[in-house]
């Protein structure tokens, strides 16, 4: 039985693009650029354009603050106090505890790739989140192919 209705998922969804590019536009603003090594990893997986990415390390992931969208995302636990790494588009936060963990940097680069694939916030989202709540989280197929590209990179590169 999945936490939110249809009909539900179709109301928070735009609500979902408009918090990620306001979430993107607040680290591109705020973030650092890639290192060499982060940029090197973003050519193997190819990504179009990694000179754009900005990644922003911050003590917790944040929640929105939209009520509605909120909610969701608790009532999905998409966003938790235990998650690691979100990625919006160009925009990487990364919790501080996990700086430097290159495995992570390299699973949130290969969303930026499933983003340039697919067109942006609507089609990225209204995708991942579909599998997400319907298969979950890790066996959805966007999921399932960007654990396989992190577990290729990081073996080509140690």
């Amino acid at each position: 039985m999945l936490p939110i209705t249809l009909e539900q998922f179709e109301v928070f969804l735009p609500l979902a693009c408009q918090w990620a590019a306001a979430q993107e536009e607040y680290i591109l603003a705020n973030g650092e650029p890639l290192s060499d090594v982060q940029l090197e990893d973003a050519r193997l997986i190819s990504v179009s354009h990694p000179e754009r990415i900005r990644l922003l390390h911050v003590t917790q992931i944040p929640l929105p603050e939209h009520p509605t969208l909120r909610a969701a995302a608790e009532a999905t636990q998409f966003i938790t106090a235990l998650t690691r790494g979100l990625t919006l588009r160009y925009g990487m936060f990364i919790r501080s505890d996990c700086k430097g963990d290159r495995a992570l940097v390299v699973h949130e680069l290969a969303h930026i790739a499933q983003y340039e694939r697919l067109g942006g916030f609507e089609p990225f989202l209204r995708r991942y989140l579909s599998e997400y709540l319907t298969i979950g989280y890790p066996a959805a197929p966007m999921e399932q192919e960007v654990i396989d590209v992190t577990s290729r990179v990081c073996r080509l590169q140690v």
